[in-house]
């Protein structure tokens, strides 16, 4: 059985972190990745929710910005849950295995991404989903 994904694209938003309860570090984030065959009326892009683990998950958090240019490898994973009002939700995520940063090495290294979630995560924590 084979359950590979390739991706290349663009993150949605800055990456956002949390810990789980035993430390572990989760990064959920959303990839744009252009279609190659761009119909009229069709979105010019896919949106994928994709999940990194530990190491991978501080290295995006540290490093990457909403736009970031990355190569992923992984694997698709599913899984349900049952929402607030009761009803059933399937999810589909593609789950990080390996990250490559694509974008040139000044622009992944630039300060304003630290100094930025500084500003905004002053309060000493993660931020919380």
């Amino acid at each position: 059985m084979i359950n590979r994904v390739i991706l290349v694209g663009r993150l949605t938003k800055n990456p956002e972190i949390r810990k789980t309860p035993n430390g572990a570090s989760i990064c959920k984030f959303t990839l744009a990745v252009s279609r190659k065959v761009k119909a009229q009326g069709q979105p010019d892009a896919d949106f994928i929710s994709c999940v990194a683990w530990n190491k991978t998950a501080d290295l995006m958090y540290q490093y990457l910005k909403k736009g970031s240019l990355i190569g992923i490898d992984g694997r698709l994973q599913t899984g349900k849950f049952t929402n607030n009002n009761g009803e059933t939700i399937y999810t589909c995520d593609v789950m990080v295995e390996s990250l490559q940063f694509l974008d040139k090495k000044e622009e992944t290294q630039n300060n304003d991404v630290n100094q930025e979630r500084e500003m905004s995560y002053s309060e000493g924590g993660y931020p919380q989903w």
